[in-house]
């Protein structure tokens, strides 16, 4: 009897599992993923600008400041093989002009970024190979000029009312209450650093930041850092980072600096998915080469930040689906750990497959529709 209760049980279980395969299948099968959009940063590079006392200069790094270096080129390529793996089923496995478009800012890391990503996206099959000895082919990469609108590289300190609410910022209690517990600490900076305490508080001299990534970037290297570059001093470097990330787009008027800055590529990348759900077509995705303040900018505007630096080849993702019912679904996922998959995001008061129209309505507010208008408000 026990003997015929287990293969009874078994059985059971057995045909449940089944219901429920065949139940998840025509899940997947009543779903199609129509468009999708990448931003991502640029991989590894040399230090933007270094501060004053610091210990190497532009001349000891192979191609001088802001440029990316080797280790970014494999952060990229690795990326691009990702995308290449997530999408195996949705693009055509040799690159097709119709169905993929790239954008870069004009800066050199970022072209150089999507070329490497694009050797890791599309490696040449053996019809598209030009020379056997160079596993590569060219792909076009679009750069945008700094004149565009919308741009891909934030802040735009160009706009009279973005920098009046900074300086509100700088002088809220919002703010204010963030930074007192550093008040010391920035004092041995400004010591050891060779910048003053004013520099330092202001947000849009980047100059913490320069500190920061100067020690990150000759920590990455195996450069000698300074003796008072501690653990400690290099997390609390990072912390006020992110502060200085966060107090650019956030902290204080949150939604009308959104309106000034990351919502216009909202406003970009909404109306490009808008338009595949209208108007299906050939092209299958939109890819763009940015910055850590991109993303920041783009996240702080959707109210998604997580209040970290997005590391080097960090990737944010949108996928357009087009459900059983006919209904279009946004999905949203950033990807800065190579070791797991991609985090899903959901755009707050909304389910995580946000419907394309209630998506629009909930970024409504900032989105905006003069920009010379309101930065001169």
């Amino acid at each position: 009897m026990r003997g015929t209760c287990q293969t009874s049980g078994s059985k059971s279980l057995y045909v449940s599992l089944l219901f429920l395969i065949f139940v998840l299948l025509e899940s997947v099968s009543g779903r199609n993923l129509t468009f999708a959009t990448l931003i991502y940063r640029h991989g590894d590079r040399s230090p933007i600008e270094t501060y004053p006392n610091a210990l190497h200069k532009e001349s000891e790094w192979p191609q001088g400041f802001g440029q990316l270096t080797t280790l970014g080129m494999q952060q990229q390529h690795e990326l691009g093989q990702y995308i290449k793996k997530r999408y195996s089923n949705f693009l055509s496995p040799t690159y097709k002009r119709e169905e993929i478009y790239v954008q870069s800012t004009d800066v050199d890391r970022t072209i150089m970024s999507a070329q490497v990503n694009l050797a890791g996206l599309f490696p040449p099959s053996t019809s598209e190979m030009w020379n056997p000895q160079i596993l590569w082919q060219p792909i076009p990469i679009y750069v945008i000029p700094k004149s565009f609108r919308p741009k891909l590289r934030y802040p735009i300190f160009d706009c009279p009312r973005y920098k009046k609410l900074l300086r509100e910022t700088m002088a809220s209690r919002e703010f204010r209450d963030k930074i007192q517990p550093y008040r010391n600490f920035l004092k041995t900076i400004a010591d050891h650093s060779g910048y003053d305490m004013r520099s330092l508080r202001n947000l849009y001299t980047f100059k913490v930041w320069n500190v920061q990534d100067t020690l990150l970037c000759e920590s990455i290297h195996n450069y000698t850092l300074p003796t008072w570059a501690t653990e400690d001093v290099k997390a609390k470097l990072e912390q006020l980072t992110v502060l200085s990330l966060s107090s650019l787009f956030g902290i204080y008027k949150r939604e009308e600096k959104a309106r000034l800055q990351g919502g216009l590529l909202v406003k970009n990348i909404l109306e490009n998915i808008s338009n595949a759900a209208k108007y299906p077509g050939k092209r299958k995705m939109l890819i763009y080469s940015a910055h850590d303040t991109t993303l920041g900018a783009l996240q702080m505007a959707l109210n998604t930040y997580n209040e970290k630096l997005p590391p080097y080849a960090a990737c944010q993702i949108f996928e357009l689906y087009q459900e059983d019912t006919g209904e279009y679904t946004i999905e949203m996922y950033f990807r800065n750990d190579t070791s797991r998959d991609p985090y899903p995001i959901t755009l707050p008061g909304c389910s995580f497959a946000c419907p394309l129209q209630k998506f629009s309505d909930l970024v409504a507010p900032i989105l905006v529709d003069n920009w010379e208008n309101e930065c001169r408000s």
